[in-house]
Order: structure tokens, then sequence, then C-alpha cells
């Protein structure tokens, strides 16, 4: 697979500065740059993924008719924490 340059990116120097300052012992400010765009993708599709999910599940509550409240909610998830942590303790 041929690969792609990203477009030249212009920042101030202060930008740039705090963006070495940052790198890791051996590693470059363009696999920084690189890692980070990576990074923002896999945020901005799974933010995109999130919101899907939590409409789709308003419009099946809206059809059904059945809610659920965050007290509910947060039961059933601290169950199935309980659960995994004994799962684990037990191990």
């Amino acid at each position: 697979m041929k690969t792609a340059t990203i477009p030249s990116l212009r920042v101030d120097p202060e930008l740039r500065a705090a963006a070495e300052s940052v790198l890791k012992e051996g590693e470059t400010l363009s696999a920084f740059v690189e890692n980070s765009l990576r990074s923002q993708i896999h945020y901005r599709k799974t933010q995109a993924e999130f919101i899907a999910r939590g409409l789709k599940a308003r419009e099946e509550a809206k059809r059904t008719g059945v809610y659920y409240g965050a007290e509910e909610v947060l039961a059933e998830l601290k169950g199935m924490l309980d659960a995994k942590l004994a799962e684990k303790s037990a191990k």
C-alpha cells in the first residue's frame, strides 16, 4: 500500500515547543502527530457510535413506552461490576 502525506501544519512556536516538551525518549514530532491523529480519529468514531446507540435507544423507548430510571440502570451496572469483581477474586 502506498503512503500518503498529511498537509503541513503551521502552528505558533509555543505550541510546537509544548508538543516537543512531552515527547517520549526517541519519539519524533512526526510520530507524535501521527499518533495524535490516530487517537482523535478513534475518539470521534467512538463518540459517533455512542451517540447513534443513544439515539437508537431513545427511539426504541419512544416506540415501546418502556423507560428506565437512573437508579435502575445504576443498580444493574453495580450488579454487573460486583459479579465481575467476585469472579476475579475467586480466581
